[in-house]
């Protein structure tokens, strides 16, 4: 697993990076916690500095949308997901779970 930081120090609208296998963007939307790769399938700009709209960020280089839930993106210019990761919350510290591949409901998207 791997330590984000404290629950407090992630309030809802904000996301963190950590370094996993691969950089790895944390979300807080309303309160719930989402963990994608954070890097784009687009372009390799950082998916932690773009926007949140919903349960979704929009990279900040090409305006590219992935779905936080799913790691899909809704449309062009990225064609290819991003992983999800799951985030556990202990004792309020928030830990993410590396995946080892893309979801495998989004396997074979091209």
């Amino acid at each position: 697993m791997i330590f984000v930081g404290e629950l407090a120090d992630l309030p809802p609208g904000e996301s963190a990076r950590v370094q996993g296998e691969a950089p790895i963007a944390v979300f807080n939307v309303d309160g719930e916690l989402f963990a994608i790769d954070d890097t784009c399938t687009h372009q390799d700009a950082s998916l932690s500095d773009g926007w949140l709209e919903g349960c979704a960020v929009e990279c900040p280089l090409h305006a590219a949308c992935f779905d936080l839930r799913t790691g899909r993106p809704s449309g062009p210019p990225a064609k290819k997901p991003v992983r999800t990761h799951q985030v556990s919350v202990d004792d309020g510290l928030v830990y993410v779970l590396e995946s080892t591949s893309v979801d495998a409901a989004v396997e074979g998207v091209s």
